[in-house]
């Protein structure tokens, strides 16, 4: 289950030159189980299908910590330098800031927030929320529908990754 809007994503207003979307993925896996996974800043490849290895750069995988991903070949990228600015595992948010990178995603912040789902138990529900700078020369539309083309497919693996742990 995806769905989308258009909102303001990890916070605030939207500026002219920004654009921001939020992708709902629901999961058929315990919170806590999707959390261990999603938390851990130094590993998104455990379970985000477009990195191929990342690196910590500076800090412990807690907030402040600087990530280097290396992306697959064939994305309009090679490298992203990634912050984690909030881990809360009381109310399982997570909030990532890129910093660099050989990307057009500038100023790029999301927010990312794990629910229980209210109608069953062991279902988890994910929220996505980001902001970013539209590139000079690209569309709104554009930069809207990359960003959410990448977090929706991120989100539909993090769910197979962790129902498949689920259901072993």
């Amino acid at each position: 289950m995806e769905n989308q809007y258009d909102t303001a994503g990890a916070g605030g207003a939207l500026t002219p030159n920004q654009c921001g979307s939020s992708l709902v993925q629901a999961i058929d896996a315990p919170l806590p189980l999707v959390w261990s996974i999603l938390r851990r800043f130094d590993s998104p490849q455990a379970y985000k299908q477009f990195v191929k290895s990342c690196t910590l750069s500076a800090g412990d995988g807690g907030i402040g910590s600087v990530r280097e991903v290396m992306v697959v070949s064939g994305m309009p990228a090679a490298t992203s330098m990634e912050r984690l600015d909030r881990l809360d595992d009381d109310t399982h948010v997570m909030m990532v800031s890129i910093i660099g990178g050989d990307h057009k995603l500038v100023n790029y912040r999301s927010t990312t927030s794990l629910h229980e789902s209210g109608s069953e138990n062991g279902k988890t529900v994910v929220v996505e929320s980001y902001v970013v700078d539209v590139p000079a020369g690209n569309s709104t539309e554009d930069t809207r529908s990359f960003a959410d083309m990448i977090i929706g497919c991120n989100l539909r693996s993090l769910a197979r990754v962790t129902e498949k742990l689920s259901h072993v």
